[in-house]
């Protein structure tokens, strides 16, 4: 298959080794990955924010940069479900919001073919054993987004459990939020504190060596957490684990989505 990866903001400026995972696993099954530099962000700020004619330009800029190569890709991959849920659920209802029915329409099409990663691979590519070697005990944080707007359910958990070597620990209130929420940790910071508080005790008393999601947005604030208050799992994109090999093993770095040195 070719498949266009939109790295998402938070992953291109914070987590690229993310978006370099994703390619990694994808063409490690055979299949072509396409990037347009064009690509900028889905707008998920705005409209999450309630700000749907600011976020309307973006969200043409989104369907302008995709909708050309609807034809020559047979899916988009976002490796997050925050930003897969704004192009499938929120960008038809901002074309609504400013009467813009031409948008609404491509902003569909676009979204038809937008995938989260573990959508991608379990209902489009039809795996969930992909060769993965990760000899760590992990434990599953499912984000909002992605159990609530798309609904990924078992998904990540199946492509985890074929992991060799992995070994999963359940997560103590696992479909509690983290408190990140973009702009609600900003505006609500006590209450996204407490939440992430309770959050990362979780994590830690689950006795994981990492907390995996599909959310690096998430993992930042998780792993924020379990790093300022001195825990020691670490927190891991499910692409990175899913991208590790026996040969070519994944070691975790010393980055905003682990901790610090």
């Amino acid at each position: 298959m070719r498949i266009s990866l939109m790295t998402t903001c938070l992953v291109d400026v914070v987590a690229p080794d993310v978006a370099r995972a994703t390619v990694i696993l994808l063409e490690r099954l055979g299949h072509e990955v396409v990037f347009d530099k064009r690509q900028t962000c889905c707008g998920q700020m705005h409209t999450n924010s309630g700000y749907y004619t600011e976020a309307a330009p973006i969200v043409r800029s989104f369907v302008d940069t995709f909708e050309p190569a609807l034809e020559s890709v047979d899916a988009i991959v976002m490796p997050s479900g925050s930003c897969t849920g704004c192009v499938r659920d929120q960008h038809q209802l901002v074309a609504r919001h400013e009467g813009d029915s031409e948008l609404e329409q491509r902003a569909a099409a676009v979204a038809a073919k937008t995938y989260e990663l573990s959508e991608l691979l379990v209902d489009v590519l039809k795996v969930t054993d992909v060769g993965a070697y990760f000899p760590h005990s992990v434990t599953y944080h499912p984000t909002c987004h992605s159990m609530r707007f798309l609904k990924v359910g078992a998904r990540p958990l199946k492509l985890l459990r074929a992991v060799e070597g992995l070994e999963m620990k359940n997560l103590p209130e696992s479909d509690s939020c983290c408190g990140f929420g973009g702009t609600f940790s900003v505006k609500n910071d006590a209450t996204s504190d407490a939440m992430v508080t309770d959050k990362a005790e979780n994590v830690v008393r689950s006795g994981a060596e990492f907390v995996v999601a599909g959310d690096a947005s998430c993992l930042m604030n998780i792993g924020g957490k379990l790093r300022r208050t001195g825990a020691s799992p670490r927190s891991v994109h499910l692409a990175q684990i899913l991208a590790s090999t026996k040969e070519d093993p994944f070691i975790p770095a010393e980055t905003i989505l682990g901790r610090a040195p």
